[in-house]
């Protein structure tokens, strides 16, 4: 096991008083630098910035942010939901490090899709079959990870495979944590 021990906070960021969501953070006592380049090859759309020993990734609306000693959240509805999110984050960081020679590590820096690439992929039907009212705003929701592919039936269908195939290639696809 890699990180035994932590500190953790919960706050509300400074920048919103009076909002109701919050951050969390955990200070670790041991440098998880070295698990980063396992994560970027297993945590589809995150960034991982070699020199600067972290790495950013988005999983359902929140803001994940792996540091050496710190691992931090953002964007979550309450304290008990910042807890859980960080105890998930804290597993998935030892999980990874039980299974590091399972993986091949990932040290390049890969950019996330913008929305309109995901949206020039998508069957712009605007058939709101995924919740949304148009194909650009499940582009929106897609980029953010608060979508999947799968939220989008026309992309099962035969007439969208290469465009699916494309998309499965550049999609931010977040496995769980919990």
């Amino acid at each position: 096991m890699l990180i035994e021990k932590y500190d953790l906070e919960v706050f509300t960021p400074p920048c919103e008083p009076g909002a109701e969501r919050y951050a969390a953070r955990a200070r670790l006592t041991v440098d998880i630098s070295e698990v980063l380049p396992y994560l970027n090859a297993t945590l589809r759309g995150a960034v991982y910035l070699p020199e600067a020993h972290a790495l950013t990734w988005k999983k359902g609306g929140h803001n994940i942010a792996f540091h050496a000693y710190e691992i931090a959240t953002s964007n979550v509805e309450d304290r008990e939901g910042a807890e859980k999110e960080l105890k998930g984050l804290i597993d998935l960081v030892n999980r990874t490090w039980e299974r590091r020679a399972e993986i091949t590590p990932d040290t390049r820096t890969r950019q996330r899709p913008t929305p309109m690439a995901l949206y020039k992929l998508l069957p712009k039907t605007n058939c709101k079959q995924c919740g949304e009212p148009t194909c650009y705003s499940f582009a929106l929701k897609l980029a953010a990870a608060q979508k999947e592919l799968n939220d989008c039936p026309p992309l099962s269908e035969p007439q969208y495979a290469e465009q699916r195939q494309a998309l499965e290639e550049i999609v931010i696809e977040a496995p769980s944590i919990g």
